[in-house]
């Protein structure tokens, strides 16, 4: 069972009991109870998944949080590109790491297209202030078995072999 299934799957279940509990109060020459069910499946089967995509901040450290506000706010931020990432690694262990050196604002792995496998680098976008701190203590760092290398990301250039 996948994950995000085994998290909304009590929502959806709760969602289509409520609904059945409140259609047992209206007027049974309405529609019925077995209706009244089908009716709560298909809502809390549209409605969890959104939900489910609605993910607020995590709360670890509120100064933190706030810090990752100010600097997008402000637009004092740094890209840091982070290589030889675990494959299994995620974004939230990630920007776990990364938060312990400073605020952190987004955090982006790649994929690969085709497969939809993570390539095993990715873009931690930092404080600016954060961002050199971050560098020296994070890169040659062991995290989950492999040596990441953190720099500085460069600005990315767009290849202009087609074009004249």
């Amino acid at each position: 069972m996948s994950s995000s299934l085994r998290t909304s799957l009590p929502f959806t279940l709760a969602l289509a009991i409520i609904v059945y509990l409140v259609s047992s109060f209206l007027p049974a020459d309405l529609f019925s109870q077995a209706t009244a069910l089908t009716i709560g499946v298909v809502i809390a089967g549209v409605l969890v998944p959104l939900l489910m995509e609605y993910k607020p901040l995590p709360a670890t450290s509120g100064s933190k949080v706030q810090k990752a506000a100010v600097a997008t706010a402000s637009g004092d931020t740094a890209t840091l590109y982070v290589g030889n990432l675990p494959y299994r690694a995620n974004e939230e262990a990630v920007r776990e790491l990364f938060q312990q050196s400073g605020a952190v604002v987004n955090v982006r792995l790649m994929k690969d297209r085709q497969t939809g496998r993570r390539r095993g680098f990715g873009f931690v976008e930092v404080a600016a202030k954060d961002a050199n701190k971050m560098i020296q203590k994070l890169n040659d760092f062991e995290f989950e078995g492999r040596t990441l290398k953190v720099r500085e990301a460069k600005e990315r250039q767009d290849s202009e072999d087609g074009e004249e």
